[in-house]
């Protein structure tokens, strides 16, 4: 049985008239009549009852005849699923991202792409970037949001954002009634810092920053998540170099001033396997790049 042996009898059975059934099927009657024939003979029952005069359905024929319409539904229905899927308008997106993206773009991005393509089924999982590295090679995830540098030459990446310094103190410090900070004013004091497993672009920034300035930098604390290490600052262990978005969550018994003079930009990124080619990923990375050519520069 063929497709087009079912899109021909629904013709006959909604026109219940060869003639007017080729007409619309823009064929001649003769071919028609023969296809009908052969589905009958195929399935092993009289569809239509014709005389010289009219063309009736049978009990059967009127069976299939909803069963037909149904099949050639979800056949359609299919055709369209597939369109929209090749044109990124539906599916799965798997999405990681490290806890500190969601200071920035990363709230605003998955908001618009839901409501751009609401079809699309967006899974999101927090993870350090080097666990985004290792879930997008076993193809785990579709795409991460990440803090470069990557070492996986077979990823592609794009810069989305770059955020100054800030310095998070606890609010009874002597720093915090400063109206900013230089990094030769951590020469000495107690440093919580996020673990280089974590993010080692920041972890050797501020490292690398304290020994050129000649001074060896006092790390009494380090912690995997960003939450974790203000919460230590909170606590009064000690004072923290973080992106500037950090400032944009309050948080109790905590202040935050820029870092002056040499300090550290901290890029963010989204990162996905060269040789995936799918419309969803591009659509999100598309997505990503235009808010960021509207946001102002930090």
């Amino acid at each position: 049985m063929e497709i087009r042996q079912l899109e021909y009898f629904v013709a006959v059975a909604e026109e219940l008239h060869f003639g007017r059934a080729a007409e619309r099927l823009h064929m001649t009657q003769p071919p028609l009549s023969q296809q009908i024939q052969r589905l009958e003979n195929e399935i092993g029952v009289r569809l239509l009852s014709r005389t010289s005069r009219r063309v009736r359905l049978t009990p059967a024929g009127q069976a299939f005849l909803d069963a037909a319409r149904k099949v050639l539904g979800e056949l359609d229905e299919a055709i369209l699923e597939a369109r929209r899927a090749e044109r990124g308008e539906t599916g799965r997106l798997r999405v990681g991202f490290v806890g500190s993206a969601t200071y920035g773009m990363l709230p605003l991005l998955v908001r618009t792409f839901r409501e751009q393509y609401p079809g699309v089924k967006l899974y999101l999982q927090e993870m350090s970037t080097p666990q985004q590295e290792k879930a997008l090679d076993r193809e785990e995830l579709d795409v991460g949001v990440v803090r470069p540098p990557l070492g996986d030459p077979s990823l592609y990446t794009a810069q989305i954002e770059e955020d100054s310094a800030m310095l998070a103190i606890p609010e009874e410090h002597a720093l915090a009634n400063r109206s900013s900070v230089h990094i030769d004013d951590l020469r000495g004091e107690p440093l919580v810092m996020l673990a280089r497993k974590t993010w080692a672009g920041l972890f050797d920034s501020v490292v690398d920053l304290c020994l050129q300035s000649g001074f060896k930098p006092n790390i009494v604390q380090d912690a995997t998540e960003f939450q974790t290490v203000i919460g230590l600052v909170a606590a009064g262990l000690g004072v923290a170099v973080v992106p500037g978005g950090a400032a944009a969550v309050p948080r109790r018994s905590v202040v935050f001033r820029p870092v002056t003079g040499p300090a550290p930009r901290f890029a963010m990124a989204l990162a996905w396997r060269a040789d995936d080619d799918s419309p969803l990923v591009h659509r999100f990375v598309t997505l990503a790049q235009r808010i960021k050519a509207q946001a102002p520069v930090v």
